[in-house]
């Protein structure tokens, strides 16, 4: 993420006593020689507060009316003060409670420390004038230097939390993203292991699966079934497709030539063991719509437009889109990579034979953006490192359909 976190150390102090504004510059800009505590205090806490950043931007105003527009200046610069500290009595202007009134109309977010030598108000009207609020303290005179700056750094500390919540979430979400993306990823690599000659399979699923549905999102019938989450979902979800082969045996996921009748039942399986794993997973979390689409690619991505497909026969639109999309990508891989069980084909022999399948493998819509996105495709196929060679058998095989 390119944001980063405003740390907000201004503070404001509006009093007329200008020896004030020299007390809080003493305790609040950071000289050791400044700290007025006794030995025992000291003791205590010393050791803390000078582990403290102590890097506070000081300005001062001397009357009510003054501090208001310094506070205007610092909003229209986008440059706010974290904190205000008020002295209760400034004749003849203003006094602490209507300054704050003042300033707390321009800007809402400031906290605002009341202080005070005298009775003039108590805690009582000062909350009937200003409201109840957790931006507002009483400090009482004479300043306590430990008490000053334990308040200025909490509440330096809170206006950063606050006004920097929506940024930290963001970033911990995307934390957390992004650990479950790399998680699942490395389950579909695991998965790809148990075939070392299938190397870049699900980076090369989940590129072509994106240039479809990117495709699809301008221009053809769904459009409207497409947004960014349903990018974001399947660009995720794609790869781990076939997690469900690490339950299918090395003697038929490896075996060198076509499966049986009996192999390819067993095969077959695969897509319902992935589906089983993941609706396992789902339980425990809240992960949402990646993991619905994830279940249906990984079910549903050997469905056939035509009903011929397994392992639920289901027929046309019936099929998820997601999956329909990743079926396409998956046959135009498996053509153009060399297995244990074939060689390579050219590109332009996988296009035909999926021109060749459509409404009957594949989902018309899909194929024609496959057609209009073919540059992408070629150029993703020609990188990859394969042996390029041969011809494949039918693809209704079972070879193809694994």
């Amino acid at each position: 993420m390119n944001q980063k976190i405003s740390k907000n150390r201004r503070i404001l102090i509006i009093d007329d006593n200008e020896a004030i504004h020299k007390d809080f510059r003493a305790i609040l800009e950071g000289n050791d020689r400044n700290f007025n505590v006794d030995e025992e205090k000291n003791a205590i806490f010393g050791t803390a507060l000078r582990s403290l950043d102590r890097s506070f931007e000081i300005d001062s105003a001397f009357h009510g009316q003054e501090g208001l527009l310094k506070v205007q200046q610092a909003v229209r610069q986008n440059q706010p003060y974290a904190m205000v500290f008020v002295d209760v009595r400034m004749p003849p202007g203003w006094d602490g409670i209507e300054t704050a009134q003042e300033i707390w109309r321009e800007d809402p977010n400031i906290q605002i420390v009341i202080c005070t030598a005298y009775s003039d108000y108590s805690w009582r009207e000062m909350v009937s004038k200003l409201g109840e609020t957790d931006q507002l303290l009483i400090l009482k005179k004479p300043f306590d230097n430990i008490e000053v700056r334990q308040i200025a750094c909490s509440l330096a500390e809170k206006w950063n939390i606050l006004n920097n919540l929506e940024y930290l979430v963001k970033e911990r979400t995307a934390e957390v993203l992004e650990v479950r993306d790399l998680t699942v990823f490395a389950l579909a690599k695991l998965a790809e292991s148990r075939d070392p000659e299938i190397g870049g399979h699900v980076e090369r699923i989940r590129t072509y699966s994106q240039i479809l549905a990117e495709y699809l999102q301008k221009e053809g019938p769904y459009q409207k079934q497409i947004n960014e989450q349903f990018l974001n979902n399947i660009y995720r979800a794609s790869p781990i497709h076939d997690i469900g082969k690490v339950g299918i045996p090395d003697t038929i996921l490896l075996k060198p030539g076509q499966l049986n009748d009996e192999e390819f039942e067993i095969m077959k399986r695969h897509t319902l063991i992935g589906e089983d794993a993941i609706k396992t997973i789902a339980k425990y979390g809240k992960s949402g719509d990646f993991l619905t689409m994830a279940i249906e690619v990984t079910r549903s991505h050997h469905e056939r437009f035509d009903g011929r497909g397994y392992p639920d026969g289901l027929i046309g639109l019936d099929i998820p889109l997601s999956a329909r999309i990743v079926a396409l990508a998956d046959v135009f891989d498996a053509i153009t990579s060399a297995r244990v069980y074939k060689s390579a084909s050219e590109p332009i022999i996988a296009r035909s034979m999926i021109e060749n399948e459509t409404g009957k493998h594949f989902d018309p819509a899909i194929v024609d953006a496959f057609c209009d996105c073919w540059d992408d495709f070629l150029k993703i196929a020609k990188s990859a490192d394969q042996s390029i060679s041969g011809m494949m058998e039918p693809i209704i095989s079972h070879d193809l359909q694994r």
